[in-house]
């Protein structure tokens, strides 16, 4: 399957890419990036500094948003748009020349990262506030502070604190999810955060589909907050893509386990498009048999399928 054609069509949501990355411009990544082993990434604030001047520096040189950010001791988030079909040459640059100083400044050789960042794809304004709190909530997880505003090395206070001034980051594309007043967006983000943590700290996001999780708890903790958010369709008019609902995948599986659908030809299209849904979403087959209640024969026969 071309995920890449699926994106451009609007047909997919979120993607978990770790080799190929996607590179389609103006889509919007949740990057990561590890060291390698228990190596740390930063070892004193000089080091942080480095990769902030860094990130400044890639966003004017290569065509690149960024909105949000978080710097752990051994991992970095980060949140970005390339406007240009170059995320990958940004993210190279950015990470080559911080590993290059980081070795040198400490007399080290061999790789400092794990390997080649990660990327996640965001088409859907829900994951993308949800992913947005979930970065800035990293330091909290971790036990280094209490709420997200006291780490100093994150996006957190641009997104929260009306004192702090403008920088290369653009909160601003996250924000206008939450309204049109920035006071509003601000303190209605900051309640989105500190019920974000609360809900941390009772293990809802110690789970591989972490963000979506936490997407889903809030929603349902902040229902009409969520549904606007859901009839922005913000990131779609930035891409010009027509976005599928994201509780489609959620109706069409119960159809499936209640035995409501047939198997004419209609229904076998249908199918097949669910489980390449499935699929893109980061599923195994197996757990997708699991999900729709059916063998895994049948998934690799939906698949195999004429269109």
């Amino acid at each position: 399957m071309d995920y890449d054609e699926l994106i451009r069509q609007g047909k997919v949501k979120r993607i978990f890419r770790a080799k190929r990355k996607l590179t389609v411009p103006k889509i919007v990544s949740h990057v990561t990036q590890r060291a390698a082993g228990k190596e740390p990434l930063f070892l004193e604030d000089d080091d942080y500094l480095f990769m902030l001047a860094n990130m400044k520096d890639i966003t004017e040189k290569r065509s690149l948003d960024m909105y949000a950010f978080c710097l752990m001791p051994n991992h970095v988030h980060l949140f970005v748009s390339p406007r240009e079909d170059e995320l990958h040459e940004a993210m190279r640059d950015l990470f080559s020349r911080y590993a290059m100083r980081f070795n040198r400044k400490y007399e080290r050789k061999g790789h400092l990262f794990a390997g080649p960042y990660r990327q996640a794809v965001c088409l859907d304004d829900a994951y993308l506030l949800a992913a947005s709190l979930y970065i800035h909530m990293n330091p909290t997880r971790a036990g280094f502070v209490t709420t997200p505003l006291e780490y100093q090395w994150s996006s957190a206070k641009l997104f929260c604190d009306h004192g702090t001034s403008r920088s290369f980051l653009k909160p601003e594309f996250i924000l206008r999810l939450l309204g049109q007043d920035t006071t509003k967006q601000k303190k209605v983000y900051s309640d989105l955060l500190e019920r974000g943590t609360l809900l941390a700290s009772e293990d809802v996001l110690e789970r591989e589909d972490a963000v979506t999780q936490l997407r889903k708890t809030l929603a349902a903790i902040f229902p009409a907050l969520f549904a606007r958010v859901g009839k922005k369709k913000h990131i779609a008019r930035r891409t010009g893509m027509e976005l599928l609902d994201e509780e489609y995948l959620e109706r069409e599986i119960k159809a499936i386990k209640a035995g409501k659908l047939t198997t004419s030809p209609k229904t076998m299209k249908a199918r097949r498009f669910l489980i390449e849904q499935l699929i893109a979403r980061g599923y195994k087959r197996a757990d997708i048999a699991s999900m729709i209640g059916v063998s895994i024969k049948t998934v690799y026969n939906a698949l195999r399928s004429p269109e």
